[in-house]
């Protein structure tokens, strides 16, 4: 047992030190995004600092190393990954989703997801901040395709599914005394075209 006490130490350090940088990483968004009571000037360093603590977290935008790789799923199987931001005091973003449904007369309809629980609608509005704060373009468009096909499964004559996804703005304490409301910003819009499935033969 006093054998491997050195490489058990050494483990710890490292599960430990992961932890750190993940919850630094986290402790910088919060001032990068303003959420902080620190005066805004702070808030250009503090992005470039999230950039560097993403970058060594193995998040970074281009193909991941296998050490990156490794870090990643070492993360992702210990459950530290989504850092401590969840018990954080500060209002989360308020990423929106909503659908234009195309008909082939011209007909437009606008839908939202829908739930079926209070739960469900947490989990909801927890996936599309993950979603918004995702990197991965193609995640993001692959999860909207999922949840627009069950929305069209729902209204199965529309021809085109418009995915619009943004960001409900809230203003910080100054705007709201200034008398500035809220504001939504679009960030992204994916079409999916969905062909019904043809009729079984008896």
């Amino acid at each position: 047992m006093l054998k491997h006490k050195p490489l058990y130490l050494a483990c710890l350090v490292l599960h430990l030190g992961i932890i750190f940088v993940i919850g630094i990483r986290d402790c910088v968004g919060f001032v990068a995004r303003g959420y902080t009571w620190l005066p805004s000037l702070f808030q250009g360093p503090a992005q470039k600092a999230e950039l560097v603590l993403w970058g060594a977290r193995g998040d970074n935008a281009g193909p991941p190393a296998p050490a990156a790789q490794a870090l990643a799923v070492y993360t992702r199987a210990a459950g530290i990954e989504s850092g401590y931001a969840f018990f954080a005091p500060n209002v989360p973003d308020n990423h929106k989703l909503v659908f234009e449904l195309h008909y082939p007369d011209g007909r437009l309809e606008y839908d939202l997801p829908h739930v079926s629980s209070d739960s469900a609608g947490l989990r909801l509005a927890v996936l599309l901040d993950n979603l918004g704060d995702t990197r991965s373009d193609e995640l993001r468009e692959v999860i909207i395709r999922m949840i627009s096909s069950t929305l069209w499964r729902a209204h199965p004559d529309a021809n085109m599914v418009r995915a619009v996804f943004g960001l409900r703005q809230l203003p910080s304490a100054d705007q709201v005394r200034r008398g500035e409301k809220e504001s939504d910003q679009f960030l992204y819009a994916y079409d999916f075209v969905f062909t019904p499935a043809p009729p079984e033969s008896p």
